[in-house]
C-alpha cells in the first residue's frame, strides 16, 4: 500500500454539491455512531499494538486514539462559537503538538474513550436541534484565510472519524 493510501484510507473528504437535511442527518449519525465504533475496534488491542503507527512517520494508534476527542471537543467548540457568534474566528490549535505531549503518547485509552462517548453524546444534542440556516453560518478558520459551512465542517467531522477509525482498523488486520 502506497503512502497516500495510508495517510488517506478511505479518500479525502469532498463536499457534495448541494448540502440539505437527508445529508445533515447522515452525518449526525455518523458523528453518534463513532465512539462505540472506536471502542469496539480498539478493545482487543494490546499496548505494543497501541504503541504502532498506523503508518511510516504517522501516530500510534495510542495517538490516535487520544487525537480524536481532542480534535472532536475543538470542533464542537467551533460550532457553539459559529451559532452564538456572528462569523467567528475560532482559535486553532496545533494538532501535532498535542499529540505529542506525553498523556497523548503513553496515556491509557480508557479515558479518550470516556471522553470521546461524553462529547460526541453533547455534540450529536446539539445537532439535532439545529436547522438548515444554521449549517449555513460560517466561521473563519485562520490557518485557512477564509470562512467555513458548518455543513461542510459537519461532512468534514463525519469524515474524521471515518478517517481515524479507518487508520485502526487497518492497522490491526
Amino acid at each position: 500500500m502506497d503512502l497516500e493510501q495510508l495517510k488517506y484510507p478511505i479518500g479525502q473528504f469532498i463536499m457534495p454539491e448541494v448540502f440539505h437535511e437527508t445529508q445533515a442527518n447522515l452525518w449526525i449519525a455518523e458523528i453518534e455512531t463513532l465512539p462505540s465504533q472506536i471502542i469496539a475496534a480498539t478493545e482487543n488491542l494490546t499496548d505494543h499494538q497501541l504503541n504502532q503507527p498506523y503508518r511510516p512517520g504517522g501516530w500510534t494508534l495510542r495517538q490516535v486514539i487520544h487525537h480524536l476527542p481532542d480534535s472532536h471537543m475543538n470542533a464542537y467548540i467551533r460550532f457553539k462559537q459559529a451559532i452564538t457568534e456572528d462569523i467567528p474566528v475560532i482559535r486553532p490549535y496545533y494538532e501535532e503538538r498535542w499529540a505529542e505531549t506525553e498523556e497523548a503518547k503513553n496515556g491509557e485509552i480508557k479515558m479518550s474513550l470516556e471522553l470521546l462517548v461524553s462529547i460526541h453524546q453533547r455534540w450529536v444534542a446539539f445537532l439535532k436541534t439545529l436547522n438548515s440556516a444554521d449549517y449555513q453560518r460560517e466561521y473563519i478558520h485562520p490557518a485557512l484565510g477564509r470562512a467555513l459551512t458548518l455543513a461542510n465542517m459537519l461532512g468534514t467531522y463525519a469524515w474524521h472519524g471515518k478517517h481515524h477509525l479507518a487508520h485502526i482498523t487497518n492497522s490491526i488486520k
